[in-house]
C-alpha cells in the first residue's frame, strides 16, 4: 500500500475525509477531467474508477492516522510505566483474597522481594502478625464500599527488618461489572511514625517539666493579655486554683501594680521578645508576701504567638543574700581587725587582698592588683640565717608555683622601709579550683619578734643562773642590748623592763638558794653535833668502860656489848637517813618507782599520813635528770604537806600523755591556800614551791598548783616527751 503524503493535512471522518481524498486525487491527475458532453457509457467506468481511487486514498489516510495513534499510545504507555514503576509509593493490585496481581518496583523494594516472586502471592504473610487483623479488616472494607479506605500496618521485610506503611485502597470494577480486585498504594511512614513518637515523647517531657517545675509558669495570649495556662507550682505560689488563674491578667493576681504597668510590659515584650524583672513583690491569696523574679518570653507556637512567664520565688534567696552580706560584713570586720596578718595572691602572685595587720607588719600598704607587687608586700625579705631572699623565692612564690604543697610555721625575716626588721611565722595554703589547679594562695602570718626576744632573754637568764661569775658580764651585755633596744619600738622597752624584773627575781632566788644551802648545812651540822657526836661519844665511853671492866662476868659484859652495838646501829641509821635525804641510793640503783615507794613508806611512818602511788612502767625510761626532778618534786611537796596541809591522805599519780609526755599529780585532802599570794617570793618564805617550779622548767617541764576550799591541793608537774636515758 502506498503511503500518504506526510505534508497533506489530516482529514476528519465522514465528508471531511472524502473531501480531502478528492482533493488529493485531483492533485495527482495531471490531465483535466473529461467534458460533460461525453457519452454515458464512457462516463460510468470513469466515475467508478474515481470512487475507487477516492476510497483508496481514504484508507491510506485512515491507516496513517492509526499508525500515529499507536505511536502516541506507545509513548503514553512508556511514560505510564515509568511513572508506575518509579513512583515514590508502592502500587499494588489485589484480589479479594489479598493476592498480589500487579506491583510496581517501589512496592517490591518496600517489601525487599523481587516483583516476579510477589505476583500471585498473598500480601498478608508480609504484614507483621500483630497488624494482620487490621489489614484483613481494611481489605474487607475496600471491597465492601466504593469509598477510599486507609490503614497503617507494619510490613516485614525480607532481611528481618520492619517498616511502618500507610495503605490507601479503593475497589475497581471488572469487565463484567463485578468487584474482583482493588488498587492499593503503600507509602513508607516509618520516619513519620518516629517523628510522631518523638513529638509525643517531647510533649510528655514538656508536660512533666511544666507540671513538676519548681518555678511558676504562666502562658498568656498576647492579644488579650490573659492567662491561658498555669502550672501547679504557680497555683501553690499564689494560693489560687488553675481555673481561678485562667482568664485573668497579671495585675489582677498581684504580679504587676496595675493595668498600665501590664500594658507597658506587653508593649516592651512585643518589641524585645523578652522582659525580665529581677525583684518584684508578690502577695499571695492568703496575704503572704514574697519576692519573685519574672522572665517573660514571646515566641511562636504553630504560627500562633504565645507569651511564657517564668516566676521564681526568690524570697529565701533574698534572705540568704542578706545573711551573706551580713556575714561578709562580719568577716570583713574580723579580717581587718584580727590580730593575725592575712593576705592572698592569685595564680601569678599578684596581691589581691590584705588586712590592716598585714600592712602594719609590712610597714607599707602595697597597691592591690598591680603586677609589680608579687608574692609579698614587704620591702625586703631575709631567711632565718640572715641571707637575702628575693620575692620570687619566698614561701608564697613556692606554693603558688606548686613547688611546695604548703608552708606550716615557716620563719621569715621582714625588713621595713624604715630599716626595722621583724621575725614572722608564715602559714600558707594553696587555693585550687574544682580541677585541682592552683589559682592562688593565702598567707596567715604573725609577729614573733617579741617572743624571740623573750626567748633570747630567758636563755640569757638561764646562763646567769648557771654561772654567777658571768653575771656582771651578762648584765653589762644586757645593758648594751638595752641601749640598742631603746632605738626600737615600745614593746622592746617593755621587754627590757621584764628582763630586769626577772634578773632581780633571779638574784633573790640565788640569795634564797644560798640561804637555804646555809640553813641545810646548819641543820646537818647540828644533827651531827647533837646526835652523831653524842652517840659516838657514848660509844667511846662505853668502849672505855668495857676496857676497865674487862674482869666482869661474860653475862654482864655481853649486856654492855649489846648496848654498845645498839648505839653503833643507831649511828648507822642516822647516817643512812642523812644519806637518803641528800641523795637516795635506791633512786640510782632501782629506779624512780622503788625510790618513791620507799620515801612514801618512810613519810607515812614519820607523819602518820596515808599515801598511795600510781605509775606506769614507762616512767623508768626517763633519763636520770628527769627522774631526779620528779623525785625532788614529790619530796618537796610531801614536806610542805607535813608542814602546812594537815592532810590525812596523799595520792601520787604518774600518767602518760597522748603526745608522749607525762603528767604527775600530787593530791592531798588538807587545807587550801591562795596560790597567787603564795608564789610571790618577796618575803623569801616560799622557796619550796619556787624550787619545784625551777626544777621543772630547767628540764622543759611545766608546774601548776590548784587549791580550793574543801578540795585540798593538787600539784601538777608535766614533762614533755624526751629521749629515754639510762
Amino acid at each position: 500500500m502506498k503511503k500518504p503524503d506526510p505534508a497533506a493535512p489530516a482529514s476528519l471522518p465522514g465528508t471531511g475525509l472524502r473531501h480531502d481524498a478528492e482533493a488529493r486525487l485531483r492533485a495527482r491527475q495531471k490531465k483535466p477531467r473529461a467534458d460533460a458532453g461525453g457519452t454515458k457509457r464512457k462516463a460510468d467506468p470513469q466515475r467508478v474508477f474515481h470512487e475507487l481511487q477516492v476510497h483508496q486514498i481514504e484508507l491510506e489516510m485512515q491507516n496513517f492516522e492509526l499508525q500515529e495513534s499507536r505511536n502516541r499510545m506507545e509513548v503514553f504507555v512508556e511514560k505510564y510505566t515509568d511513572l508506575y514503576d518509579f513512583a515514590p509509593v508502592g502500587y499494588f493490585s489485589l484480589d479479594e483474597q489479598g493476592r498480589i496481581l500487579e506491583v510496581n518496583l517501589t512496592g517490591a523494594t518496600l517489601l525487599g522481594v523481587s516483583r516476579a516472586r510477589l505476583i500471585k502471592q498473598r500480601l498478608s504473610p508480609l504484614i507483621a502478625p500483630a497488624n494482620r487483623p487490621v489489614f484483613l479488616a481494611f481489605l474487607a472494607q475496600v471491597f465492601a464500599s466504593p469509598a477510599k479506605k486507609i490503614c497503617e500496618v507494619a510490613l516485614m521485610q525480607a532481611g528481618g527488618t520492619s517498616l511502618w506503611a500507610r495503605f490507601h485502597g479503593i475497589s475497581a470494577l471488572g469487565n463484567n461489572g463485578s468487584k474482583k480486585w482493588c488498587r492499593v498504594t503503600v507509602a513508607d511512614i516509618t520516619a513519620h511514625k518516629l517523628a510522631n513518637e518523638r513529638v509525643a515523647a517531647s510533649e510528655i517531657r514538656y508536660r512533666r517539666l511544666f507540671e513538676t517545675a519548681h518555678d511558676g509558669v504562666l502562658l498568656l495570649d498576647p492579644d488579650t493579655r490573659k492567662i491561658t495556662e498555669a502550672n501547679p507550682f504557680m497555683t501553690r505560689l499564689l494560693g489560687y486554683t488553675r481555673d481561678q488563674l485562667v482568664g485573668k491578667e497579671l495585675f489582677e493576681i498581684g504580679l504587676l501594680k496595675d493595668e498600665a504597668d501590664s500594658q507597658i510590659m506587653f508593649r516592651k515584650l512585643k518589641r524585645q521578645h523578652e522582659v525580665r524583672y529581677e525583684d518584684l513583690p508578690l502577695e499571695s491569696r492568703d496575704g503572704r508576701h514574697q519576692e519573685v523574679e519574672v522572665v517573660a518570653n514571646l515566641y511562636q507556637e504553630n504560627d500562633r504567638a504565645v507569651i511564657q512567664c517564668n516566676i521564681r520565688d526568690i524570697t529565701e534567696r533574698k534572705a540568704t543574700e542578706a545573711a551573706l552580706r551580713a556575714s561578709e560584713a562580719r568577716y570583713r570586720i574580723l579580717f581587718d581587725s584580727g590580730p593575725v596578718a592575712i593576705y592572698s595572691c592569685d595564680g601569678s602572685g599578684v596581691i589581691q587582698n590584705f588586712n590592716r595587720r598585714a600592712a602594719e607588719l609590712w610597714g607599707r600598704s602595697p597597691a592591690v592588683g598591680i603586677t609589680d607587687e608579687r608574692f609579698c608586700g614587704s620591702f625586703k625579705l631575709f631567711r632565718p640565717d640572715g641571707s637575702f631572699m628575693p620575692h620570687k623565692q619566698c614561701p608564697m612564690a613556692m606554693v603558688v608555683s606548686g613547688k611546695m604543697p604548703g608552708v606550716c610555721d615557716g620563719e621569715v625575716l621582714i625588713e621595713r622601709t624604715d630599716g626595722s626588721r621583724i621575725i614572722v611565722i608564715v602559714n600558707i595554703r594553696p587555693l585550687k579550683n574544682e580541677r585541682g589547679e592552683i589559682t592562688g594562695a593565702i598567707n596567715c602570718f604573725y609577729d614573733i619578734t617579741e617572743r624571740k626576744q623573750v626567748e633570747a632573754a630567758r636563755h640569757r637568764i638561764e646562763v646567769l643562773a648557771a654561772s654567777n661569775q658571768k653575771l656582771e658580764a651578762e648584765i653589762v651585755r644586757r645593758q648594751a642590748v638595752e641601749q640598742s633596744l631603746k632605738k626600737s619600738e615600745q614593746h622592746q622597752r617593755e621587754l627590757l623592763s621584764q628582763s630586769r624584773l626577772m634578773q632581780e627575781q633571779m638574784r633573790q632566788l640565788s640569795r634564797q638558794v644560798l640561804q637555804a644551802q646555809e640553813a641545810e648545812r646548819k641543820r646537818i651540822s647540828r644533827e651531827l653535833h647533837d646526835v652523831i657526836a653524842q652517840t659516838l661519844t657514848g660509844i667511846t665511853l662505853r668502849l672505855a668502860g668495857l676496857k676497865n671492866e674487862a674482869g666482869l662476868t661474860s653475862k654482864v659484859f655481853g649486856r654492855h656489848l649489846a648496848l654498845t652495838q645498839r648505839l653503833v646501829e643507831k649511828s648507822v641509821g642516822i647516817v643512812h637517813r642523812f644519806a637518803r635525804e641528800l641523795r637516795p641510793a635506791v633512786l640510782d640503783d632501782l629506779g624512780l618507782v622503788p625510790a618513791l615507794l620507799s620515801f612514801l613508806k618512810d613519810f607515812t611512818a614519820q607523819t602518820g599520813v596515808r599515801t598511795h602511788l600510781t605509775a606506769f612502767a614507762g616512767v623508768e625510761r626517763l633519763d636520770a635528770t628527769r627522774r631526779t626532778t620528779l623525785y625532788r618534786v614529790v619530796q618537796e611537796a610531801l614536806t610542805n604537806v607535813a608542814r602546812h596541809a594537815h592532810a590525812s591522805r596523799v595520792e601520787v599519780r604518774i600518767q602518760k600523755l597522748t603526745d608522749g609526755g607525762l603528767c604527775m599529780k600530787i593530791i592531798d585532802d588538807g587545807k587550801s591556800f591562795s596560790v597567787e599570794q603564795t608564789l610571790v617570793v618577796t618575803n623569801g618564805k616560799r622557796l619550796g614551791l619556787l624550787g619545784m617550779r625551777e626544777r621543772l622548767e630547767m628540764v622543759g617541764g611545766r608546774f601548776e598548783i590548784e587549791s580550793a576550799a574543801g578540795k585540798g591541793t593538787t600539784i601538777i608537774a608535766q614533762l614533755p616527751r624526751g629521749k629515754p636515758g639510762g
